[in-house]
């Protein structure tokens, strides 16, 4: 678990297929759950776009 500096609690999984990196983030609060597809060799960035997806999905209103 993770604690983004204005998400609170955020879990993070990461599931790699072959040379892809499959990284989901869920917020513990919601539940709300975003993924994001990237290179397996670049974690961090593929990270780093699943948090930015997860802050956009929890600030849009459904």
């Amino acid at each position: 678990m993770t604690t983004g500096d204005d998400l609170g609690e955020v879990i993070v999984e990461f599931v790699r297929n072959g040379p892809y990196l499959k990284c989901s983030a869920i917020h513990v609060a919601t539940g709300r759950e975003v993924s994001a597809m990237g290179s397996a060799n670049e974690p961090k960035a593929v990270e780093r776009v699943a948090i930015a997806k997860l802050r956009r999905a929890l600030t849009r209103r459904d």
